[in-house]
């Protein structure tokens, strides 16, 4: 094993040599400027969180420069007679930190100044309950995630994980992967994982590089009310701005992918940001002995345009091009199982888009437009056999389009603030799939679609927050319709109402709490499948969740913080499936495509629980996040039904994640993670052994008469992650381990059926030939290790 990385421990070594004359310390500049008139504010007092005594003043300009900072992550506070102080998110600071912009909004009270969000632990007038705030330390040192934001959240209350799990599955607050909805700086896009599940919004690993998020603000409930279209989560990710003084650039070498960004700028007024990645995550999964070998590349950029002091233009782009082989040269029982079914896979994605703001004083408007892209190829052959087109057992050829237009004011009014918009979206979807069916007779299914409609939004929303901001408020409402059919089009059948309370009886105490009505739409693949040419899936409604949320929090010198949450959510009109009685909403954590069947929208269901977490940081040193969630997920195929466990009923789950910085930058990080047992279904069996049912599905049926009767055993894993930096004058070193599951966990599945290819009763009628099936001992789960090594010039 030593010899396997003796190039690196070489490097690090010369590295450490070469160091004599290492930059531990750095100068930080910036500007602070007024929210309203976007000029500088002279006189700010800027010092580094946690560190009162390092620190500098702006000048008449509004510039600041603070000497000697130590190198690592920091937060800087600005602070002046008459405006709010805050906190900024955090920066990594480094020789490639550039300039931070600071913007102060003026207080309601002209006497004293007002710690308001963002700060280590983010208060939000329209979101006290129900969000988090992630940022760089966080993202960039997160044991056992590999720098992927998809399993970053996962630390936090509410959220679930799979255990020993190669995706991305979001599942919060006993809510599906579909329920979900994701923006980078304001721009909606639909999914943020390679391989995405079309339908919904898992994938094996993040489409985003981390080097380019500045921040991640996730909601788990009372949404934003600009933010429609989701029903459990809402993740809004903040980029980072390119350099406005230095070209930078970051090469990243890592055990499943190759990476290079650069941040920088084009002239005084325009700077960029990119990022360019390339896998060979199919080495790994190969060494890891899966049976599928996923490969892709993603790009990503943004550019930021600041004509004048009063307008801003923000151009974004997305793309990742996926390509998933299957390796049907692993042998085992297990592999075999998966290869059965498992579709070869190719994907295309992108979404491109730019804002235009306007910084008018006490208004701000922004205007933005988008088009996102999705082209998903499927295709399956029976024992993976391409060579006759008699093996077909699916081709599936599938197009999404959406172009967006958005429009929102925000008014400044003293304690109030208003926010009022509008969005209009074009969607498009196609589809040619032909699909082997479960008959005696070699029968496929032929679909073909092609819709067009459009969806609509309006929204207006008010906070208000008291002198002293020991009471806040927010009250906002939401009106969605489309095209698709005539009930949809009617906007006040979706009506949207939210309102948010905040109360502080005591300093550093706050009891707060949430209700509010959302509405999604059902994925196109829902909307848009056909039988013969038939719409079948016309009758679709929006789904809609009844939310709310109470929560008490303390915090103590934004040191600590402990929260205690419950919340109570309550699904109606969820898409059922015709077929098999189980709502769409269970379904979606798999590969492949969620939503193509036929659906009626009487499905219930209801998710509720308590979350308890503790926050304890200490600036440049230690970081602690524990939660622990117990909540209940439960449905009913219609309103005079029993309810069941849903999927995602996994009853509890517990989550402890640490990172301490050392001298010389040296950090290392661990996570403990502990999960419920997961409801399962026992699979039948009599149905698994009919000849046509498996030539057409390739895996075994499932008995959803007792659906969801069994329970997998409870499931631990511990992470740890070690991180060194070394920084010279003009470039830095840095070298990490991520260690996934040292404890070498292990999740025990049912037993799966398999067809051993023999049929039992030859002379019988084929309707009623039967395969002679065989049990596969499914045990998952060992050590994933990741080495990689980044340079920044």
């Amino acid at each position: 094993m030593a010899s396997r990385f003796s190039p690196l421990y070489t490097a690090c070594v010369a590295a450490s040599v070469l160091s004599v004359s290492i930059a531990q310390a750095f100068n930080i500049r910036g500007r602070v400027i007024s929210a309203t008139t976007r000029q500088g504010i002279p006189y700010v007092a800027v010092v580094v969180e946690g560190d009162p005594i390092r620190g500098g003043a702006t000048d008449s300009l509004g510039y600041f420069t603070i000497e000697g900072v130590a190198g690592g992550v920091a937060r800087f506070e600005a602070s002046s007679l008459g405006y709010t102080t805050v906190v900024t998110p955090e920066y990594i600071v480094s020789l490639s930190t550039p300039p931070i912009e600071i913007v102060l909004e003026e207080s309601s009270s002209a006497i004293e100044a007002v710690s308001v969000a963002p700060s280590p632990y983010a208060r939000d007038v329209a979101s006290p309950v129900s969000m988090r705030s992630i940022g760089i330390g966080e993202i960039e040192r997160s044991a056992g995630a590999n720098r992927d934001i998809g399993r970053i959240v996962r630390s936090l209350p509410g959220v679930a994980f799979s255990p020993i799990g190669y995706r991305n599955d979001l599942i919060v607050r006993g809510g599906g992967p579909s329920e979900n909805t994701f923006y980078i700086d304001g721009i909606e896009i639909p999914n943020i994982n390679h391989f995405a599940t079309q339908g919904a919004s898992g994938g094996p690993v993040s489409i985003l590089n981390a080097d380019l998020i500045r921040q991640v603000k996730f909601y788990t409930g009372a949404f934003p009310v600009d933010r429609g279209n989701a029903l459990s989560s809402v993740m809004d990710i903040a980029l980072r701005d390119g350099n406005p003084d230095f070209q930078r650039f970051k090469a990243t070498l890592g055990a499943s992918e190759v990476a290079f960004s650069g941040s920088g700028h084009f002239n005084s007024k325009a700077t960029y940001l990119f990022s360019v990645r390339q896998s060979y995550l199919q080495l790994l999964f190969k060494l890891l002995g899966l049976p599928f070998l996923p490969n892709y590349i993603d790009m990503q950029a943004k550019v930021r345009i600041r004509p004048s002091e009063r307008y801003e233009i923000t151009i974004l782009g997305l793309a990742g091009i996926d390509n998933m082989r299957l390796n049907t040269d692993e042998k085992g029982e297990s592999n075999e199982y998966i290869l059965s079914y498992l579709p070869k896979i190719a994907q295309e994605t992108f979404t491109v888009g730019g804002t235009m703001q306007h910084f008018g004083g006490k208004n701000i408007q922004r205007f933005s437009l988008s088009y996102s892209y999705l082209a998903n190829r499927n295709t399956k052959y029976i024992d993976n056999d391409s060579s006759s087109e008699d093996n077909l057992r699916l081709r599936l050829r599938s197009v999404e389009g959406r172009a967006t237009a958005r429009f929102e004011n925000r008014t400044l009014l003293g304690r109030w603030r208003l926010r009022e918009g509008a969005e209009l979206s074009l969607r498009h979807y196609t589809n040619r799939t032909r699909q082997l069916l479960a008959t005696a007779e070699a029968t496929y299914l032929s679909s073909v679609t092609d819709l067009l409609f459009v969806s609509y939004g309006l929204f207006f929303s008010s906070d208000y927050s008291s002198a002293n901001e020991r009471f806040t408020a927010s009250m906002g409402v939401r009106f969605d319709g489309s095209t698709y059919s005539s009930r949809m089009a009617q906007p006040w059948r979706q009506t949207s109402p939210r309102i948010t309370l905040s109360y502080s009886p005591a300093k550093g105490l706050y009891l707060s709490g949430s209700a509010a009505l959302y509405y999604e739409l059902p994925p196109l693949t829902a909307l848009g499948f056909r039988i013969d040419g038939e719409e079948v899936n016309r009758g679709l409604d929006y789904m809609g969740v009844l939310s709310t949320a109470l929560g008490a929090e303390y915090c103590l010198r934004d040191r600590l913080a402990l929260s205690l949450e419950g919340f109570y959510k309550r699904y109606f009109d969820v898409p059922l499936s015709v077929e098999d009685n189980i709502p769409l909403t269970c379904k979606g954590n798999d590969y492949g495509t969620t939503g193509n069947e036929p659906l009626v929208s009487t499905a219930q269901g209801r998710a509720y629980g308590a979350e308890l977490s503790v926050r304890w940081q200490i600036p440049s040193r230690l970081s602690l996040v524990g939660a622990f969630t117990l909540y209940w997920s439960e449905y009913r195929s219609r309103s005079e039904a029993e309810y069941i466990p849903s999927a995602w009923d996994n009853r509890w789950i517990a989550n402890v994640s640490a990172t301490y910085d050392f001298r010389r930058r040296w950090s290392i990080g661990a996570k403990l993670s502990a999960i419920g047992g997961a409801p399962y279904t026992p699979y039948n069996e009599a149905k698994t052994a009919l000849k046509s049912y498996w030539d057409s599905t390739g895996r075994a049926a499932l008995d959803y008469s007792r659906y969801n009767e069994g329970r997998l055993r409870p499931f631990v894993q511990l992470d740890l992650r070690v991180d060194k930096v070394w920084a010279f004058r003009k470039w830095s070193l840095g070298i990490y381990l991520d260690l996934e599951n040292v404890t070498f966990s292990e999740i025990t599945l049912p037993d799966a059926l398999l067809s051993t290819g023999i049929i039992e009763n030859p002379s019988a009628p084929i309707e009623e030939q039967r395969y002679l099936l065989k049990r596969i001992r499914q045990r998952n789960g060992t050590l994933i290790p990741t080495i990689g090594i980044n340079a920044e010039f």
